[in-house]
């Protein structure tokens, strides 16, 4: 097996977990890329623990991010949300965490897919 890296960054929102990539960083093959998010979380798990993978097997720790500069003139950046299932190869796209919401501000700062001032409060508007 080939191994590479994938820069990502383990983050707390409220009370959930998840995993954050930026989007261009995993292949655009929606396939591809959900063989390695689940790979990522280290589902699916038979026993239920996610022993080897980031996920927290729970619901509420067994998520996946992904963000891009957004495409929208009224927005900062695209924020599309994963719930991956602890024992089946699934991810659900179809869904927003509110609490990993709080947390795409900071990612999209620190990753520099938005600018921020040093000091001070910035605005981030995501679609």
């Amino acid at each position: 097996m080939n191994q590479f890296r994938i820069p990502a960054v383990y983050m707390r929102g409220g009370t959930s977990k998840g995993v954050f990539f930026i989007a261009s960083d995993l292949p655009a093959d929606p396939t591809a890329r959900d063989r390695i998010l689940l790979r990522v979380i280290g589902s699916p798990d038979r026993y239920g623990k996610h022993i080897d993978g980031l996920g927290g097997a729970t619901s509420s720790t067994s998520k996946v991010v992904l963000l891009a500069k957004s495409t929208r003139a009224d927005c900062d950046v695209d924020y599309l949300f994963g719930a991956v299932a602890i024992d089946q190869p699934v991810i659900d796209w179809s869904g927003n965490c509110g609490n990993l919401s709080s947390a795409v501000g900071p990612f999209a700062i620190s990753s520099g897919l938005v600018e921020a001032p040093r000091d001070g409060m910035a605005m981030v508007s995501l679609w």
